[in-house]
């Protein structure tokens, strides 16, 4: 399998897992933003990681979604366009590791998934007009 099916296959895998979280934020019993940005900030950890891998560059392992996105940058400052949805990440994150509920906007899980779709997209339009996929 060359690189290019490889990333087409892996950001279809990280699309399905969109969709699941997009399924549970519209149901009636959605889960709170605890429960689901991490699985959140998994995704695109995975849609940075991916991007950058077939970029050529080593992949970041970090639990810490800034290091993360330190090391997709690097090298390349048009990939900040992602920079601002990141940052809203890391600031539900923040919210909630200081006990500041009353910070996060109305449906806060809904918006994280938002959020991830935001970046989901735009680094795939960014790989089709790039020719990266298959």
């Amino acid at each position: 399998m060359d690189a290019n099916s490889i990333l087409s296959r892996r950001l279809e895998a990280l699309d399905e897992q969109l969709q699941g979280l997009e399924q549970a934020v519209s149901e009636q019993a959605a889960p709170t933003l605890e429960d689901i940005l991490p699985q959140v900030q998994q995704v695109v950890a995975g849609l940075l990681n991916a991007y950058a891998a077939h970029c050529g560059k080593s992949p970041c392992d970090s639990d810490d979604l800034l290091e993360v996105f330190k090391a997709f940058v690097k090298g390349d400052p048009s990939l900040n366009t992602v920079r601002d949805n990141v940052r809203e990440l890391v600031y539900y994150h923040n919210c909630l590791q200081l006990g500041r509920l009353d910070a996060l906007p109305r449906a806060p899980a809904r918006m994280a998934v938002r959020t991830a779709r935001h970046i989901y997209l735009y680094l795939r339009s960014r790989c089709e007009q790039e020719g990266r996929l298959d």
